[in-house]
């Protein structure tokens, strides 16, 4: 399914030529309401940044060939279909720098239904995009929770779409939601767990981490019992390995607002660990805020690591615990609006590095959790200028998976991945420089 806007989303990179960047390309969905002969096509004007391109200069590629204005002038066998992106591919030396840049276009087509004077129609679209540059080989593996998308997925993105835009952007790893992105949950029909594995083999993405939760208050009445919880684990430890996933984050009730556990989560762990060695999946409870990493709750969950001996029960860290500032325009999701003080679930924790450090050996997984990313590839509330050096000194390379929480226009939550990872990859960078 192709983006809603003229400009695509994917498809946005620098181009080479014998290990040189010559330039920079993007996708356009045809902005006709019909498809044509590329005879008609008579040029694109590009303005990147302020700085405009002649409309005679970009290359065009269609249905697998790339060819000049006067080339496609000249064509009689080449159309734009409605459903094909055009490449658009534009000479620059030395390409595009990673991050945000303001794209517009003036698409100039002819109309052979119109009278000659006017015959030659102009079609224009505004985007911003954002180059991400690739990931380096070794170090953080990058990956992308379906969770970003929530609002598109099932609306203007299939999940076919996620996948491709994970990939397009230059991730390797797919994290996602069983109840939220399995058809048919908790019991997917063979010919859908077929096509997901499809799906993961032509993009080339390796499923991370799986989506649980252990609903402890599913009934008024009464809570979970022990076995009750046990059997939510096994089940969704099951369609997990099933799919190929190799972590499993079960989210377990909560008694207070520091996200303690409901208490039946040791037991129902500890009935499900022999399954989990036999799948070889790690369960993964997750430290999200307001539970920093120095609290009852994480010490638990260490202790219990320490204690069965275990290396299928590990830590999963939600990098929202390492907030600097609070997102305020969650309040109202918590149903207070209070504008003294700031709810306990949104005070920015600001857990220190050195505790990020110390739990390491017992963290399996990263929810590169965040909530906006400004044009300048700032983030407002997340510190990964501190985060990503201190992952990268202690050698972790584990799964570092986006999680974007904040507003969800149509296709924000895409474009707002990109900033982060063309943000979180150059520090990377410049950390290994």
């Amino acid at each position: 399914m192709l983006d809603h806007p003229i400009i695509q989303g994917r498809g946005f990179r620098n181009v080479e030529d014998a290990g040189q960047v010559t330039g920079f390309s993007f996708q356009l969905r045809n902005p006709n309401y019909r498809g044509g002969a590329a005879s008609l096509l008579d040029g694109i004007e590009v303005v990147v940044d302020g700085e405009r391109i002649p409309d005679h200069v970009p290359l065009w590629t269609l249905q697998g060939r790339t060819l000049t204005v006067e080339q496609l002038r000249m064509s009689t066998d080449v159309r734009w279909q409605l459903d094909e992106p055009a490449t658009i591919t534009v000479p620059k030396p030395g390409g595009l720098a990673p991050g945000v840049h303001s794209l517009e276009v003036t698409v100039h087509l002819r109309r052979s239904y119109f009278p000659p004077p006017i015959a030659r129609s102009q079609l224009t679209a505004a985007r911003k995009l954002v180059l991400v540059p690739p990931a380096q080989d070794g170090g953080i593996r990058y990956g992308v929770s379906t969770y970003s998308y929530t609002g598109d997925i099932y609306t203007v993105m299939t999940l076919e779409d996620v996948l491709a835009d994970v990939a397009d952007l230059g991730a390797s790893g797919i994290e996602i939601l069983g109840e939220g992105n399995v058809p048919s949950y908790p019991a997917p029909d063979a010919a859908w767990v077929d096509s997901w594995h499809r799906l993961l083999e032509r993009y080339r993405l390796t499923a991370t981490n799986f989506g649980s939760w252990v609903d402890t208050t599913r009934w008024h009445d009464r809570d979970l019992t022990v076995e009750e919880g046990a059997e939510q684990l096994r089940l969704d430890l099951r369609l997990a390995k099933e799919l190929g996933f190799t972590s499993m984050r079960p989210k377990f009730g909560v008694v207070s607002w520091d996200l303690d556990p409901h208490p039946i989560w040791k037991g129902a762990v500890e009935r499900s660990l022999d399954l989990a060695a036999e799948l070889d999946v790690v369960i993964c409870p997750e430290i999200h805020a307001p539970t920093p990493i120095k609290h009852p709750v994480t010490q638990a969950y260490i202790d219990f690591i320490a204690r069965t001996g275990t290396e299928h029960f590990k830590l999963l860290i939600d990098t929202g615990i390492f907030q600097t500032a609070p997102v305020l325009e969650n309040a109202e999701d918590l149903g207070t609006d209070d504008e003294d003080e700031i709810p306990p679930p949104l005070r920015a924790l600001a857990v220190p590095m050195a505790d990020l450090v110390e739990v390491l050996p017992h963290t399996h997984f990263i929810q590169a959790k965040f909530f906006e990313i400004d044009d300048r590839l700032q983030d407002l509330h997340v510190p990964w200028a501190d985060i990503v050096p201190t992952l990268e000194r202690a050698g972790w390379t584990g799964w570092l998976s986006s999680e974007y929480e904040g507003r969800r226009e149509p296709y924000r939550g895409s474009d707002q991945v990109r900033r982060q990872h063309a943000l979180i990859r150059t520090l990377a960078r410049k950390e290994a420089q």
